[in-house]
């Protein structure tokens, strides 16, 4: 399997995973790779759909593109039971880690890693990424106690959550990839309301607010 069609390790569960079965395989279709779904109750209920290209960037335009390609599929099954905020964006500078690719692509920064399956009853694990080896994370502890191996193997598979850390050489080095959101992209950021249950339609375009812990490209729609 090429890296570009590297399946996701790292998953949802409950409704976001309904949703990412929905939307995954329109993701997919249109040349671009689902990150993350999350479900939360911002805004009465907010649906978050973290998407990029395999080389991981990801426009305002390119979120424009997922918002008008995934809306119709989902007002078609129909996963959420109630109005909700749709949400597409860049998975931002701190990003999810949900691929082997995804550590081997940021092998030498730090990530913060949550797991669901506990490792000798460990769940939570910091350190600097060190690549994969298969569906395995490598991640250096500076915690290891001594004379114990410092290099930690964790099953992606059993991951609940990683993510890399916020840092100055992170954000240089995202910048440099062409990862980072660009000052034009955060600019032409918009929100604008979708039809309702009324089946009106009203545009609102506005700034959205610029977040420097995670800067992400995004699109949003609100039913």
């Amino acid at each position: 399997m090429s890296s570009a069609n590297e399946q996701r390790l790292v998953k949802e569960s409950g409704v976001a995973a309904r949703v990412a079965a929905i939307v995954e395989p329109v993701i997919v279709d249109l040349g671009y790779r689902l990150v993350r779904v999350r479900v939360t109750g911002t805004n009465g209920c907010t649906v978050q759909i973290m998407a990029e290209r395999p080389d991981g960037t990801m426009s305002v335009s390119d979120c424009e593109t997922v918002s008008h390609a995934v809306s119709p599929a989902l007002d078609v099954d129909d996963p959420i039971d109630r109005a909700y905020h749709l949400e597409i964006s860049s998975p931002g500078i701190d990003r999810p880690l949900v691929r082997p690719q995804d550590f081997t692509r940021w092998a030498g920064y730090e990530a913060k890693i949550e797991m669901a399956v506990p490792i000798e009853g460990r769940k939570r694990y910091r350190g600097m990424i060190e690549g994969a080896e298969g569906a395995i994370a490598l991640i250096r502890l500076p915690d290891a106690p001594e004379g114990t191996d410092p290099l930690a193997r964790l099953p992606i598979g059993d991951i609940g959550e990683a993510r890399l850390v916020l840092t100055d050489d992170l954000i240089r080095e995202s910048l440099r990839r062409g990862t980072a959101p660009t000052a034009d992209d955060a600019e032409e950021t918009e929100e604008f309301e979708a039809a309702g249950n009324d089946g009106s339609e009203t545009d609102d375009a506005t700034e959205m607010p610029h977040h420097p812990d995670n800067d992400n490209a995004s699109k949003s729609t609100k039913e």
